[in-house]
Formats: structure tokens, C-alpha cells, sequence
């Protein structure tokens, strides 16, 4: 069987950690920022750790089990 290839769109979005895990930022902090709550803002900085099957998933769409 062969290789499969790296999704593009994916290694530029997600990260995967040492221990594996898959880390993404969160949507909507970049625009219409002027209702959103200061907290809600503070949220959006930092990485999200995304667990489940959309980590497998997006783990398989790097190429990496």
C-alpha cells in the first residue's frame, strides 16, 4: 500500500506535541472583536487540546498514528 500524503491545509493549522497530543487554536478571536467580552477574547488566546476522534482523525490526515 502506499504512503499517503500530508493534508497541507492540516500541518499548517494543527500541532501535535510530544506526548502526542493535538493542539489547534480556537476560531472566531481574529475578527468582530469589538462585542466579544474581554474574557471570551482571553479565551481564544493560547492552544486548544483537542481529544476524542477528531484528534485521531486529524493525527491521521498528518500521517502520524
Amino acid at each position: 500500500m502506499p504512503k499517503l500524503k500530508t493534508h497541507s491545509g492540516t500541518k499548517d493549522r494543527v500541532k501535535i506535541s510530544k506526548n502526542g497530543k493535538v493542539m489547534m487554536r480556537r476560531a472566531s478571536g481574529n475578527h468582530l472583536l469589538e462585542h466579544k467580552s474581554a474574557r471570551r477574547k482571553r479565551s481564544f488566546a493560547g492552544l486548544q487540546t483537542l481529544t476524542g476522534k477528531s484528534a485521531k482523525n486529524l493525527k491521521l490526515k498528518l500521517g502520524s498514528k
